[in-house]
Order: structure tokens, then C-alpha cells, then sequence
């Protein structure tokens, strides 16, 4: 109970920190830490790696669908892919847009392309998917 005049004092917001450890996926080794720009780089590379609802150790948010649209008609390929990688990466709060997208078909693969706007800058990104 807080006494009739009192307070509870003042309370300090702080920004969450982005740091965390720096993965070398070539190697599959820990490289040191990484902050800001190139841990959301990170992170965007590995929620398109990482397929969506196949571990339990990541809740049904994390992760993308890009499986899915194998066989599928260019035109759903077009459509669908968009979105998929749009959904998977506006779950992480210090991605506010994805712009810029562009989308390539050659035979039984799409290339895309586009801009990552983030808290700490924006950078350029690809994926390839089967298609």
C-alpha cells in the first residue's frame, strides 16, 4: 500500500537492446556479438531459413512459409510469395516496412529482392525459393 501523498518514484524507459551473438552459417560457429543493423541483418536471414511451425522451440509467429509453393502457378508464386515474406518479417518489432519488392521467376525458382526497413537503417536482401 502507498501511503496517502507518497509516490512510487520515478520509473526510466529503456530501449531494448538488439545485441546477440553472431553466427557465421557457413561454418556454424559463434563469432563474437553483433548489435543494431547487422543483428536485424541476422535475424532476417534466419527467419527466412527457418521454416515456419516445424520446431517447437519457436512459437507459431517465427519463421516463414516458403515450402508451400512448390508446383504452384507463377501467378500464386507472384502473389503469395510477397506476403509470406512480408508476414514473416513484420513479426520482429524493429521491422516496421518491407518495400521495394521484386519478384523473378526462372524455371522451378523465384529470386527476390528487396529493402528491409528497420529501427536501425535499411539494408538490401534476397531469397531464393522453389517454386
Amino acid at each position: 500500500m502507498i501511503p496517502i501523498g507518497g509516490s512510487l518514484g520515478t520509473i526510466e524507459m529503456s530501449e531494448e537492446t538488439s545485441r546477440t551473438y553472431e553466427v557465421d552459417f557457413r561454418s556454424g560457429r559463434v563469432m563474437g556479438m553483433i548489435d543494431g543493423l547487422d543483428a536485424v541483418r541476422q535475424a532476417v536471414n534466419k527467419i527466412l531459413q527457418t521454416n515456419r511451425f516445424a520446431y517447437l522451440i519457436y512459437d507459431a509467429n517465427y519463421g516463414s512459409e516458403m515450402t508451400g509453393l512448390v508446383g504452384k502457378s507463377q501467378g500464386y508464386v507472384r502473389s503469395m510469395i510477397g506476403h509470406r515474406i512480408r508476414e514473416a518479417l513484420l513479426q520482429d518489432d524493429r521491422i516496421s516496412e518491407i518495400v521495394d519488392m521484386q519478384i523473378t521467376i526462372l524455371g522451378d525458382e523465384a529470386h527476390v529482392t528487396f529493402t528491409v526497413v528497420s529501427t536501425y537503417g535499411n539494408f538490401t536482401q534476397e531469397v531464393n525459393a522453389g517454386v
